[in-house]
């Protein structure tokens, strides 16, 4: 009997199914970190690393490097003339004249390297810091640049740098999450600046308040259960699990029902410990002074910082602090002289406090601090009064402290006015590669199977960036 090709397709249908199911579940089996595991479960790096956690302090809005750690002597110089080159193809926004910077420059530390009077807390600290001025992107704009930044795409949902960092390395405390974000923004980019997009959802970054929020508010929600004791919760829990592992025997590898199992067992440990880590009480009064907590000013920047530290010894992998001041944020177009004193003063004690603390503890050689924004600001003017910066990803500056890097010195540089990233340059895709290889993973190795490809957070670009490592 002969039969036609649409009765063929319609009869071997439920066959063609079974073939694209053993495809997908065959993606999910090449889908586990390409790393080894200790007893304790912990990833193994691919060699031995420098920095075992990161802590990212991510100034929201860009701030403009001219003004903070990246003197330009020729800028001042030039105060309202016109730029003597051309300005990047693309432009968020036009621009006129030069605009020198309006804050003075000292040089501090054993390795002279100046910084703006903005930060004179921070700029105690320099001989701890490598500063790389040669910085540069993509995307003039906030959306873009930020997923940039935290993702390594300003186009596609993609994993974010944190989410790839706990994946490759897994977490050294089973009681708390591997990555938390703390008081994030929830514009430009929002949930997914710290999704783990396509990557089990276990590695998904954890928020704790968001940018609106006081960070006195940044809690983990439901955290105590009024109802149930913790023999009560866990008999609940083992049934639940007990469904859950049948169901998982009969469909064979199923990453979203196994990062649901893992992220239950989370929520239950997690009820033991991160009450005692967000218990901010437990510090001296003199620590609380170090960072700020005590002055109206600095306190909401004082209190996410001091819980970075508190989280960081406690074996949290990946820790994000947002200052996103909601209503002046780093993003000055206009107000440059106000916002940016604002902004800095906010700031400049609590880092240089997270700093101290970290070294004075023991932890800054092997945790990897990051600082900086989705981008930086042009030399050249906007708005009325001369007093304001537009968006500028061709160069700027991001800096690093302990895990590894060198310290106390300049990386690369931008042109005599700040405007392009000029010599030794570094894109973001160069970070990445080198904030994973400090934490002794390759990037070229660390990938996820996905839609038939393998991804990962460098996409097909990267370089370490050798000339800043120790």
């Amino acid at each position: 009997m002969t039969i036609s090709r649409r009765q063929l397709l319609q009869q071997c249908s439920a066959g063609f199914g079974s073939l694209a199911l053993a495809s997908l579940l065959a993606d999910e089996a090449l889908a586990a970190p390409p790393v080894s595991q200790d007893s304790a479960g912990t990833h193994l790096p691919h060699f031995p690393a420098k920095a075992k956690r990161v802590i990212f302090l991510f100034m929201k809005g860009g701030p403009s490097h001219m003004d903070t750690f990246d003197y330009k002597p020729q800028l001042q110089k030039d105060d309202h003339k016109q730029l003597p080159f051309d300005k990047p193809r693309v432009q968020f926004a036009p621009t006129g004249e030069l605009l020198a910077s309006p804050w003075k420059f000292k040089r501090y530390g054993e390795s002279g390297i100046a910084v703006s009077e903005l930060f004179p807390h921070v700029a105690q600290c320099v001989d701890d810091l490598c500063i790389i001025n040669s910085m540069h992107g993509t995307n003039p704009a906030h959306g873009g640049a930020s997923l940039k930044l935290h993702t390594g795409s300003d186009s596609f949902v993609r994993p974010s740098m944190g989410s790839w960092v706990t994946y490759g390395l897994g977490t050294e405390n089973q009681n708390l999450p591997g990555f938390i974000t703390i008081c994030p923004t929830l514009a430009h980019g929002g949930t997914k600046n710290w999704s783990s997009a396509f990557l089990p959802a276990n590695y998904s970054g954890t928020p704790l308040g968001n940018a609106s929020q006081s960070s006195e508010q940044a809690r983990v929600k439901y955290i105590r259960n009024a109802q149930l004791s913790r023999n009560s919760q866990r008999l609940q829990l083992d049934l639940i699990q007990s469904f859950n592992n049948k169901f998982l025997d009969t469909t064979g590898p199923d990453l979203a029902l196994e990062a649901r199992i893992k992220s239950f067992e989370l929520a239950f440990r997690m009820q033991t410990e991160m009450p005692e880590a967000l218990e901010l009480s437990q510090e001296s009064r003199a620590t609380h002074a170090y960072y700020g907590t005590d002055d109206p000013v600095t306190a909401d920047f004082a209190r996410q910082c001091l819980m970075a530290r508190r989280f960081a010894e406690r074996g949290v992998r990946f820790v994000q602090v947002t200052h996103s001041n909601s209503e002046v944020q780093w993003d000055q177009h206009g107000d440059l002289r106000k916002g940016h004193v604002q902004n800095a003063a906010e700031v400049d004690k609590p880092i240089a406090g997270l700093l101290r603390d970290l070294k004075s503890r023991g932890l800054l050689d092997d945790t990897l601090v990051l600082w900086g924004g989705e981008f930086g600001r042009t030399p050249t003017c906007q708005g009325k009064g001369h007093d304001g910066r537009d968006h500028n990803p061709e160069g700027f500056t991001m800096w690093l402290a302990g895990g590894g890097v060198r310290s106390g010195i300049q990386y690369g540089a931008t042109d005599d006015y700040g405007y392009y990233a000029a010599v030794d340059k570094v894109h973001i895709h160069d970070l990445h590669a080198t904030l994973l290889h400090l934490l002794g993973l390759d990037h070229l190795r660390l990938t996820h199977r996905h839609a038939g490809r393998d991804f990962r957070l460098t996409d097909v670009a990267g370089e370490v960036v050798q000339g800043i490592i120790a």
